[in-house]
Formats: structure tokens, C-alpha cells, sequence
């Protein structure tokens, strides 16, 4: 399992290097930089003994060009303003349910928003899981390196091998293929507009937080194929 922190238009370079640190204490290389600030001195002073993973950090322009650059099998986006039954884009899990889910072999995007406003809604839309610490009602919102440990520590403890050599997991596409069989499908259901989208995000997000094995994939993608065509051929009888 590889995985690729990606901070989203880091507004100091300090907090570049204080991530980079957070990530080596937990055996975390690959840190990917979106529309970063300028890369000052105290990016690499702050990163202390991880000097390494901010000069290697790959820089990208905007999400999309880092998506469509790696294979990646799952995006999680996090956030300090989850929703709730009537916010379906901001349903979170936790960062101790997250650390259990990701025992797998794929590369996945653990996406970090801005330090003063996180992710957009479009970006969150992106992403098949969401992930939210619970913190007091007085002051919810953690500094982003802060947040970013809890989370590094919870996938870490967590961390070990498949108990199936090779097990071949659903790639980031074969899960877009679902996806897309599953709007096909939900589009002929007559929802009004508002009903059908938040239907297709909650398949999104059930279909990211399965992490869903090759097999696995390729069989419900045969189902939702069936489905599909007989929905299909009923409107034309």
C-alpha cells in the first residue's frame, strides 16, 4: 500500500515542514503539494529530520493533474465540519474506523485542505470517503499538522500485511466504472434532481469506503451490467 499525503494550496512553508515531520514518525514518504506556497527555509527547518520528504515532495498544479498522474485506488479527503443525515458530502467516518479500512494494496490519497478554509465542496464531492476528528464543541477546529498525526497514527497502528498473498485490488478506474454503472442506473429511477444527486453521492462514498477487492469488483460490475440492460430494455418494450 502506498500512501500519497497530499496537502491542497499550503498557505506557509512552516506547516510543510511540520507535516513532513508528522509523516516520518509514522514511516510516511510520498508528500504531494498542490498550488503550494513558496518553499522557504523554515519548510525544511520545521521538518526537523525529515528534510528528505519535503525535497522530494512532487508539486502539482491542481488536483486533477496529480489524479490523472498516479493510479490511485482510493481518495480520502478529511475535514473539521462533518455533516451529518442532511449533509450526505460531509458524512465522515473516523480517523480509528479509517486506520481499520485501509489494509490494502493500492496507492490512496489522504487529501489535506487549506489551514484556513479545508477542502472545498467540490473537492470533498471528489473524494470516496470522508474522514473528521471528534473534538469539543467549543473549539472543533485543529491545526492541520495536529489533525494530520492523529490520523497518521491511527493507519499506523493498524498497519499490516493482507492474509492473502497478491490479493488483487480494485484499482481506482475499476471503482469509476461502478460508479458510472450505478448513475446509469439511478438516472432512469425518475429522482427529482436534488434526490438523484445525493443518491449518487452515497454510492460513491459506500462503493470508496468498501475498498473493494478485484474480484469483487469484477462481479458486482457484471450485476450492475444486468441491471442496467434490463432496465433498459423494459423502457423499450
Amino acid at each position: 500500500m502506498k500512501i500519497y499525503t497530499v496537502f491542497v494550496e499550503p498557505e506557509t512553508s512552516g506547516n510543510i515542514g511540520f507535516l513532513a515531520r508528522s509523516m516520518k514518525n509514522f514511516g510516511l514518504t510520498d508528500m504531494v503539494l498542490i498550488n503550494p506556497c513558496e518553499l522557504k527555509d523554515d519548510a525544511y527547518y520545521q521538518a526537523m529530520h525529515a528534510k528528505e520528504v519535503v525535497q522530494n515532495a512532487s508539486i502539482y498544479d491542481t488536483l486533477d493533474e496529480f489524479f490523472s498522474d498516479k493510479e490511485i485506488t482510493s481518495i480520502v479527503g478529511t475535514t473539521g465540519t462533518p455533516g451529518g443525515s442532511y449533509n450526505i458530502p460531509r458524512i465522515p467516518i473516523t480517523p480509528e474506523e479509517l486506520g481499520k479500512k485501509m489494509n490494502v494494496n493500492g496507492n490512496i490519497a489522504l487529501l489535506f485542505g487549506r489551514e484556513g478554509d479545508g477542502l472545498t465542496n467540490e473537492e470533498l464531492e471528489q473524494c470516496d470517503v470522508l474522514v473528521s476528528i471528534p473534538t469539543s464543541d467549543e473549539y472543533p477546529i485543529m491545526n492541520i499538522t495536529h489533525a494530520a498525526t492523529i490520523i497518521f497514527y491511527e493507519i499506523f497502528k493498524n498497519k499490516k500485511s493482507y492474509p492473502i498473498d497478491n490479493l488483487d485490488v480494485a484499482s481506482y478506474e475499476d471503482k469509476h466504472v461502478l460508479t458510472q454503472l450505478s448513475e446509469s442506473i439511478i438516472s432512469k429511477l425518475d429522482y427529482p434532481e436534488h434526490k438523484e444527486r445525493q443518491a449518487n453521492i452515497i454510492v460513491k462514498r459506500i462503493i470508496g469506503r468498501a475498498f473493494i477487492a478485484g474480484r469483487e469488483s469484477r462481479t458486482l460490475r457484471g450485476t450492475l451490467k444486468r441491471i442496467n440492460s434490463r432496465i433498459n430494455n423494459s423502457h423499450e418494450e
